[in-house]
This record gives structure tokens, sequence and C-alpha cells, in this order.
């Protein structure tokens, strides 16, 4: 047995003590290290020492005494990593906001036209550009008179649309009296001249407008409905007109010949 006198520590009056078994026990006792000192320690009956296993033991004057095995400590997992540095969630990001595009249609009337005693009148001026009459000039042995605007395929142009607002251009000639009066307009199915009557559909009460240089106003830019503007877009109807089902009001606006803003309807769309 090697020599441990040059590194012996005394342990005497430490009570228990930890040793470490360097040998398995064999005939009630074991080798075990004991702060540093090999000594040899008894073994109790039942009590089985592998080498390396820690021992509880007692010391009683020179002989040591194996209380008991310990068993190693339990093992404890390492700690989890921290997270990764994950920034927090944030909103999801609003949708787009639709495109909408606006704009103005400007439609000039393809022809200005009046119908009376079941015909186009010729004698006003071309049939396609002559200023349109309303009513029946008083004494007259004439029909009434029924004034058209028609514009082609020119409202079509942008189908698909919202008509947010509609207006056109009228201007009252030298006819009839000269106090303010006010047309009745309608809207007309055909958007361009037949060669019969064209078909009349809504109606509304036109600007109250006096004489061109005689009574003001004579001349203005109405506001229509939009959606008669929308059926002029949609196909549905395709012009204007001014007429009564008695003679008066006797009205004479201006058509293409006579003022080239005459009739000119302004579309206000927006498409999204």
């Amino acid at each position: 047995m090697p020599d441990f006198a040059d590194t012996r520590v005394s342990l005497a009056g430490q009570g228990a003590l930890i040793g470490v078994a360097t040998t398995a026990s064999a005939s009630g006792a074991c080798l075990a290290l004991v702060g540093g000192i090999q000594v040899t320690v008894r073994v109790p009956v039942g009590l089985t020492v592998a080498p390396q296993q820690n021992l509880l033991i007692l010391r009683r004057g020179s002989t040591y005494w194996a209380l008991s095995a310990l068993t190693a400590p339990p093992a404890v997992p390492p700690a989890a990593p921290p997270p990764p540095d994950v920034p927090p969630p944030s909103d999801p990001a609003p949708a787009p906001k639709p495109t909408t595009t606006t704009g103005t249609l400007v439609c000039s009337p393809v022809a200005t036209s009046t119908w009376r005693d079941g015909q186009w009148r010729t004698d006003i001026g071309s049939s396609t550009s002559a200023d349109t009459y309303q009513g029946r000039y008083s004494g007259s042995g004439y029909g009434r008179n029924s004034g058209f605007a028609f514009y082609g395929a020119k409202p079509r142009s942008i189908a698909g649309a919202s008509v947010t607002k509609a207006t056109v251009k009228l201007r009252r000639l030298t006819s009839g009296d000269y106090g303010k009066r006010s047309p009745t307009l309608r809207l007309v199915s055909q958007s361009t001249r037949p060669n019969s009557f064209p078909t009349l559909n809504e109606t509304i009460s036109g600007p109250a407008l006096g004489v061109i240089n005689q009574v003001s106003p004579w001349e203005t830019t109405f506001t229509l409905p939009a959606s008669w503007g929308q059926a002029m877009v949609d196909g549905s109807r395709g012009g204007l007109a001014i007429t009564v089902s008695s003679d008066d009001p006797y009205i004479r606006l201006a058509g293409r010949s006579s003022w080239s803003a005459a009739w000119t309807l302004t579309l206000y769309w927006r498409r999204s």
C-alpha cells in the first residue's frame, strides 16, 4: 500500500465525512479517499459499494465506517438558450385602397332638330343643326313644335363609369314673349335623329330663361339629374328634347347653327 505520510491530514474530530470509493466493497471493506487520504472503510452487511461511488463515512477512533453509498446528484438539464430576438408581431398592412379614376366627358350634339306637323323642319335651317322650338306661336296655323338634341355614341365611350353629375348648356333666342319661361325637358331613347318622331321618356322642368338681350338670364348651364347622364352612358337613352302637350310656353332655344355651345352635354364621372 502506498505511503501517504507526507500528505496525511488529520481527520480526527470531523464527524461524518464524504469519501470516494477507489475499490468495490469486498469482505466487508473497501478503499476510499477521504480528504485526499486513502483509508480502509468498513462496509456493513447489505451495503454494496462500487468504485468512484461517493460514501457517507463515520469515523470512530481509527476506524472508518461506511454509513451509505450516495447516489449521484440528479442531472440538471442545461438551461434552454434564450429565444432569438424576434420583433413583436405588427399589425398586418392595410389592404390597398381601390384606385378611383375621375373625369369629365364633353359631348356636343350630333344633331339639333325641330319636329312639327309630322316631319323635321327645314324652313329654319339645316334639319341637323336647326334651332329647337317648343309649343306653338299664338295664332299660328301650324302644329306644335318639339325640339331635340342627339348625342351619338360618345356618351357610351365611358361605359361602366358612374356619372356623378350631368349638365347641359341652353340659350334662349327671340321668339314668343320676353318673360322668363321654362322649357319642359325630356329624355329621348334615340342617340341619332330617326325619320319618325323620337321616343320620349323621363321629364323635368327646365330653367327659367328670358330672351337674349332682353331679359336676363337668357343663357345657362343647367344641371340634369345624374341618372339621366347615367342612362346615356349605359346606352338606354341617347338624347334630350323640349316639348309640351299644349301650345304654351312657346320657346326657342339655340341649335348648333346659332350657337356652337348649344345643347353641349357634360358628364362628370368616376370609376373604381
